[in-house]
C-alpha cells in the first residue's frame, strides 16, 4: 500500500511540474516582447528564470533531505554501508577539488562593465569545475548506459 502511495504522490508531482513547466514556456515564448528593444526580447524572462530556479532548489532540497533520512535509517541499522555511502560525497568532492585545479583563471578579453565583476579568476576557475564535473558525470552516465546494456547482452 505504501508504494501505490509513494507511486501516486510522485506522478502527481511530475504532472504538476510538467504543466507548469508548459505553462511557464508557453508564456515566454508566447508572451510577447519587450518593445523598443534591438534584439527580440521575451516579456516573461524572469518568470522563466524564477521557475527554474524554484525546480532546481526543490531538487536539490528534496536530494539533501532524502539523502540524510537515508544516512540516519541506514546508520541505524547497517553502520559499515552507512558509511560506504559516505564515499560517494567524498569522491565527488574531490573530483571538484580536481576540477577546479584545471580551470583556466584568465580573465576574458571584451567583457562588458556588468560581467567584469565576474571575470576574476576565481569565478572562471568556478564556472570550469562545473563544466568539467557535468562532462565527466555526464561520460560516466553514458558508460554505466553502455555497459548495463553489454553485461544484459552477456548474461543472455
Amino acid at each position: 500500500m505504501a508504494v501505490t502511495k509513494i507511486r501516486k504522490i510522485s506522478s502527481w508531482t511530475l504532472w504538476a511540474v510538467s504543466a507548469i513547466s508548459v505553462a511557464v514556456l508557453l508564456l515566454f515564448y508566447f508572451g510577447g516582447e519587450v518593445p523598443d528593444q534591438k534584439n527580440y526580447t521575451p516579456v516573461h524572462t524572469a518568470e522563466l528564470l524564477y521557475w527554474g530556479y524554484t525546480v532546481v532548489a526543490l531538487a536539490v532540497i528534496a536530494l539533501i533531505g532524502f539523502g540524510a533520512f537515508q544516512f540516519v535509517t541506514a546508520l541505524m541499522t547497517n553502520t559499515k554501508k552507512a558509511l560506504a555511502s559516505l564515499s560517494v560525497i567524498v569522491v565527488f568532492l574531490v573530483l571538484l577539488g580536481i576540477t577546479y585545479g584545471m580551470g583556466d583563471g584568465t580573465a576574458l578579453p571584451n567583457i562588458n562593465t556588468e560581467s567584469a565583476v565576474y571575470n576574476i579568476p576565481l569565478w572562471l576557475k568556478v564556472t570550469d569545475m562545473w563544466l568539467y564535473t557535468a562532462y565527466v558525470l555526464g561520460t560516466l552516465c553514458v558508460l554505466a548506459v553502455l555497459s548495463g546494456s553489454v553485461i544484459k547482452i552477456i548474461k543472455k
